[in-house]
């Protein structure tokens, strides 16, 4: 599961001086993509629209109840009992915007006007909601073209189906697939355990998914898509004028092989989720 329960952080707590230099840390993501034929589940919109974490990705049908439990544990074990929090309600209502704003960009003051609370207080809890894995911040990368956006990050929650959840979704449309797409893509990254993480975006508002650096000068992209076929390589294109060295990748849910794709003078791998680690690994 993406939440560790409250013995774990606490031990994380009480020890993380004690372990420096002899710990290894290591992301547990919820089901990953290409583990759901080991689960039985052959349909990538049930894992969308679910989340992965096993109770609710296994169940007969969607339980939004079980959500909602989740949720109230989770601030009742992980966010009290370890940070002593007040403002239950404030809390959790952050917690839902966060969620439901998933895979856009992280505006802080607008959370704190519909919170109720100051900006400082929001940023502090981001800080708990990070530190407990029930969100992840993926920040632009830039080597200081005047032209990009800088410093505002973008926010993901831990799962797709608590995102569902919080937007009030009981299906998908094929845009609601796309983003979620998005999330399962960045579980993998997570999973092996990339150092840096980045998205890309200029002032013009293109942009590349998920941008990794690799050793000095090179630069590798990943692009999130559901349909290769509609792929319009506008923002690649771009950032590849800035950033000529490095791989560029292609992941969408119903490739089955590796292909390579050329259009507008660019060359992608088009590649099955399942084969994006071992992809990312070569040098």
């Amino acid at each position: 599961m993406a939440r560790a329960d409250g013995s774990c952080l606490a031990a994380t707590s009480k020890f993380r001086d004690s372990l420096t230099g002899r710990k290894r840390e290591v992301a547990l993501t919820p089901v990953l993509a290409e583990e759901l034929p080991a689960f039985g589940v052959t349909d990538i919109q049930v894992r969308l629209l679910r989340g992965g974490l096993p109770q609710a990705l296994l169940a007969d049908a969607r339980d939004p109840e079980f959500y909602g439990e989740w949720l109230d544990s989770y601030y009742a074990r992980d966010v009290q009992e370890l940070f002593h929090l007040g403002k239950r309600s404030e809390f959790l209502r952050m917690l839902e915007l966060v969620l439901r704003q998933s895979g856009g960009m992280l505006e802080l003051t607008s959370l704190a006007k519909h919170t109720g609370v100051s900006r400082a207080t929001v940023s502090s809890w981001m800080d708990i909601l990070q530190i407990t894995h029930v969100a992840f911040l993926v920040r632009p990368f830039s080597e200081g073209g005047r032209r990009e956006i800088l410093a505002q990050p973008k926010v993901y929650g831990f799962d797709t189906g608590f995102a569902c959840y919080a937007k009030g979704w009981e299906d998908l449309r094929p845009e609601d697939a796309g983003l979620l797409w998005e999330h399962l893509v960045l579980d993998t990254l997570r999973a092996a355990q990339c150092p840096k993480i980045h998205f890309w975006r200029d002032k013009q508002q293109r942009e590349v998914d998920f941008v990794l650096p690799r050793g000095r000068d090179a630069v590798d992209a990943i692009e999130c898509k559901r349909n290769p076929d509609a792929f319009e390589p506008r923002g690649l294109k771009a950032f590849r004028d800035n950033y000529p060295n490095g791989r560029n990748y292609l992941l969408c849910p119903s490739v089955r092989h590796r292909t390579i794709r050329r259009l507008g003078g660019l060359e992608w791998v088009t590649l099955p989720i399942g084969d994006l680690r071992e992809e990312i690994a070569q040098p």
